[in-house]
């Protein structure tokens, strides 16, 4: 299993409560593709942080994501950094044929991905972050498109849930894989997308499922 799972936690240096923090280190530098922050875009990365805020945050997020990974013994520019207001603790990982994806869900305030101007006026937090591992070496435009396939199958686990958008405004994700870059294909109906879509969307709909409870 790649996506070995710590949890820690952090503290805001400003103050407050110590709140919890997924953290995942990896042996060796992974291949990822994130649209995050702190680490986004494609590149080598060394470990994943999820850490949870409060729902009133009003901070920098790439400044904040930064001194948590100091916090953390972690050097800020060779990992991915995420933040929710969700509960961390209450993360679900999913498995298909060795993908693997753990989802942190609060699906407060869902929208849909396509609304007309102003239909979304406030910002609330509430998020779906992803941590997705593939064990084949996907190319870069084979990541870019595991993480279209791994919003397609979000967004699926979504509307099975009755869930009335796509996501949430701030919801992130990463894609991370072996270095090698020989596995040419992402999407849904490729081998490895394949897997990886009913591993996130397993993981999605478990957690969507618990979120749910909690608020009755």
């Amino acid at each position: 299993m790649k996506l070995v799972l710590e949890r820690c936690e952090h503290r805001d240096p400003a103050g407050g409560a110590a709140r919890p923090v997924l953290v995942w280190r990896f042996h060796e530098p992974v291949h990822a593709a994130a649209t995050t922050v702190l680490g986004g875009g494609i590149g080598r990365r060394s470990w994943i942080v999820n850490a949870e805020v409060d729902h009133e945050y009003r901070r920098d997020p790439e400044a904040h994501l930064r001194a948590i990974a100091a916090q953390l013994g972690l050097a800020a520019d060779d990992g991915v950094g995420l933040l929710t207001a969700a509960r961390v603790l209450d993360v679900v990982v999913a498995a298909d044929d060795g993908a693997e994806c753990a989802a942190t869900v609060g699906v407060s305030t869902p929208v849909w991905a396509a609304a007309p101007d102003g239909a979304w006026a406030r910002w609330v937090p509430g998020t779906i972050n992803l941590a997705v591992w593939v064990p084949a070496p996907l190319s870069d435009a084979a990541l870019a498109n595991a993480l279209v396939t791994a919003t397609e199958a979000k967004a699926q686990a979504l509307f099975d849930a009755g869930v009335p958008g796509t996501g949430t405004a701030s919801d992130a994700l990463v894609v991370c894989c072996p270095p090698g870059g020989a596995e040419p294909y992402g999407g849904p109906r490729s081998v490895w997308g394949a897997r990886l879509a009913r591993a996130v969307h397993g993981a999605v709909a478990a957690g969507t499922e618990r979120y749910l409870v909690g608020l009755r």
